[in-house]
């Protein structure tokens, strides 16, 4: 899944109106951030195989500390942890550990039976395989991007053109690279693995945008504190 991801981003803001949305991408991304990097030191392992689901070419071999259900609660419990350290924010923190692990359950509908539940050749795998289905993915991935969208927008309002215009041009930008990464299959797995990589950009673009954004709930009205990382 790539688009829901951002969607539960979005919708996560209503719930933790004091964390930054690039906090929120950046935990709802975080296993996808971090298996680019694994891929490329070597840690983990995907195969290229043109033809295995009709909306992914990807075997992956081997992604235990990025995409099992066991490390994802790990990753979230520090992520979230860490969050707390330099925030201070209970509620914030608890979103953000939630986000990270929310990632695995997302891809779930998606994948191939091939995410683990623990790190180790004994676990069993998941997955339901709907990437086998072009009208199936589009449907789940535009529904949770379009829901989570539609209540950040309604949660926050922009304080200036960039808190509005700024925004618009994200929310395409995401969705044109999501229709784009289904054409051809990446020329090789490192190629693969740099181009990913690009996802972290759309954190700090986040955090901007939203620094342009102001929150217009109770919760908001109520704890009158600026918008933090």
């Amino acid at each position: 899944m790539f688009l829901g991801h951002y969607g539960v981003a979005f919708a996560a803001k209503r719930l933790a109106p004091r964390t930054s949305l690039g906090a929120l991408t950046f935990a709802a991304e975080f296993l996808d951030e971090l298996w680019p990097i694994l891929l490329l030191l070597g840690v983990e392992q995907v195969r290229i195989v043109p033809g295995l689901m009709t909306m992914s070419p990807l075997d992956f071999i081997y992604y235990p500390f990025s995409h099992s259900l066991v490390t994802a609660i790990v990753w979230g419990t520090l992520i979230g942890g860490a969050y707390f350290l330099l925030r201070r924010y209970g509620r914030g923190a608890w979103i953000v550990a939630v986000l990270v692990v929310s990632h695995w359950f997302l891809d779930v509908p998606v994948h191939r039976p091939d995410l683990p539940i623990w790190p180790g050749a004994s676990s069993p795998k998941v997955g339901w395989g709907w990437w086998n289905s072009i009208a199936i993915t589009y449907i789940l991935e535009f529904t949770i991007y379009a829901a989570g969208i539609s209540a950040y927008v309604r949660a926050t309002r922009a304080r200036d053109r960039i808190g509005s215009w700024g925004l618009l041009v994200y929310i395409v930008v995401l969705a044109i690279l999501f229709v784009a990464s289904n054409g051809s299959p990446p020329p090789s797995e490192r190629a693969l693995a740099w181009t990913a990589l690009g996802i972290w950009l759309f954190v700090p673009w986040a955090w901007w945008v939203d620094k342009h954004r102001e929150y217009v709930g109770r919760v908001a009205i109520r704890v009158a504190r600026p918008t933090t990382f």
